[in-house]
């Protein structure tokens, strides 16, 4: 993988984008990018160091790898039947999809065995290097292309690879996921401020507490709840708010948020 193109540059490719050229594993003269709204797009090449292209066919013509990166909604618009252009541009050529919903499937059925196609879901903590990316198992990128690939990927956070019928559930809990960890971490710094403390101190103490905790269970492999465990003292203050947390239904809570959304996918 040589030129990396990228149809769409939103926030995610630029995030891509810049964590591809932060980690050397891509020089920004080997990215390529278009966009409709080309001030912006100029503007986002010279901060993040990628090259800003004018046509969309002509970028496809200088990459070997095109990575959709524009709204699930706008791909048809792209690759359907007022893409015939486009589609012919990427004949013989890897593409990798960032788009939510779209899977190795919906591609073929545009694109045939012209294309090479990989699809790909990344989550917003990709923009510091923490994110998830995950791998529809289907593919039908080279051995090569796809070791290449997710060596790429894992500057942007951990690699994970999932069947197509478990990319759904995964995105709900890696992409709607950090939604959630948001409003925890806003409920928390809350309370801080609640009883006296700055609200940017607040931030930073409830952000570090949740980042620790991450960090300390994925070093240890040891179970959340052995973890728990390790903080709660008998008869101490940190087993009485676990308490309250289990009396007001924090786990139930979190899995009904998961199934709200398996059920929005499903059309229930």
């Amino acid at each position: 993988m040589t030129n990396i193109g990228f149809i769409g540059m939103g926030n995610m490719a630029q995030a891509i984008a810049g964590g591809f050229i932060k980690s050397g594993k891509v020089k920004g003269e080997n990215i390529f990018a278009y966009a409709p709204n080309q001030e912006k797009l100029k503007t986002n090449a010279t901060k993040i160091g990628f090259r800003a292209e004018s046509s969309i066919e002509e970028m496809i013509s200088k990459c070997d790898t095109v990575i959709v990166a524009c709204k699930p909604y706008q791909i048809k618009d792209v690759l359907g039947e007022k893409g015939s252009k486009v589609r012919r541009a990427l004949k013989g050529k890897a593409l990798v999809s960032v788009a939510a919903g779209w899977v190795h499937s919906t591609f073929h059925e545009i694109l045939g065995n012209d294309v090479r196609i990989q699809c790909i879901m990344p989550n917003t903590p990709a923009l510091v290097g923490e994110g998830v990316m995950l791998f529809e198992k289907e593919t039908s990128l080279t051995a090569e292309e796809l070791t290449q690939l997710k060596e790429l990927f894992s500057a942007l956070g951990i690699v994970e690879e999932l069947p197509t019928n478990l990319m759904g559930i995964g995105g709900a809990i890696s992409g709607c996921g950090p939604a959630f960890m948001d409003l925890v971490m806003e409920a928390y710094a809350d309370a801080a401020v609640k009883y006296g403390i700055q609200r940017p101190t607040a931030y930073r103490l409830v952000a570090q507490t949740m980042l620790g905790s991450a960090k300390l269970q994925q070093i240890t492999g040891e179970h959340p709840g052995v973890l728990k465990d390790a903080v709660c003292s008998p008869n101490g203050t940190t087993i009485r708010g676990v308490d309250t947390l289990e009396k007001k239904g924090l786990r139930g809570a979190c899995i009904s948020s998961i199934d709200t959304i398996m059920d929005f996918k499903s059309g229930k």
